[in-house]
């Protein structure tokens, strides 16, 4: 049942934390007013996306070890990758960094067809910059926040394979264990395929009663019912 727990914390936190990353970095590319340096801004927050899970992965290895950039920094020896209480931060981190800059595009794109009247009669009014986020900016990707919460949350127990594999080793193997890679040593190292077949048939299950129920709630939240 670790791998079952893992697989959860991984996915819960990654969802509280990756979640409002996109949305926040929209709301301040959405502050940049001069075109040219807007680019720029967003080709460097989106380039991470590009890199293959692989070589991200030997990128956190080299940053994390005992002589990586990040100890020397800090003036100590440790080995982060060894440790099972730095994984989950370790895979969350590093899944925010590659992933945030290209799902903030939706964002920016809803919300480069924001009222610009609205806008600058809340500016009139005197709102400052946390009211015109609120009452302006925010009401305009309402709708997509929804959605993309509602898939996400509704895909909870699908954590990727390559990059827990890739960061897994046999210290920090407690934490790191989770559904996909015990189905893979389960099923292709040991041949207990009917088992690790049931196990990925239950990952689907849980995601699809997941979904319907997000959506439920959300549902109910905008229809202004309550639970």
């Amino acid at each position: 049942m670790n791998y079952l727990l893992n697989t959860l914390k991984l996915s819960i936190y990654g969802l509280l934390w990756g979640f409002p990353v996109p949305i926040i970095l929209a709301l301040l590319l959405n502050r940049i007013r001069r075109t040219g340096v807007k680019k720029k801004v967003q080709l460097l927050v989106y380039m991470p996306n590009f890199i293959s899970v692989i070589v991200l992965c030997g990128m956190v290895r080299m940053l994390l070890s005992p002589v990586g950039p990040l100890n020397k920094l800090l003036g100590i020896s440790t080995n982060w990758m060894t440790m099972p209480s730095a994984f989950r931060t370790i895979y969350i981190a590093s899944g925010i960094w590659q992933t945030a800059g290209w799902a903030s595009i939706m964002y920016t794109a809803a919300l480069s067809n924001a009222s610009k009247e609205l806008e600058e009669a809340a500016i009139m009014d005197g709102a400052n910059l946390l009211q015109q986020i609120w009452y302006v900016e925010l009401p305009a990707i309402k709708n997509i926040i929804v959605i993309q919460f509602i898939l996400q949350a509704g895909n909870i127990m699908s954590i990727g394979f390559e990059k827990a594999y890739a960061l897994q080793t046999d210290m920090n193997l407690p934490a790191s264990e989770i559904l996909s890679t015990y189905v893979y040593r389960i099923g292709l190292l040991n041949g207990d395929y009917g088992y690790s077949t049931a196990v990925g048939l239950f990952n689907s299950v849980v995601n699809v009663i997941l979904l319907v129920f997000v959506n439920w709630v959300v549902k109910k939240l905008n229809d202004g019912e309550g639970l």
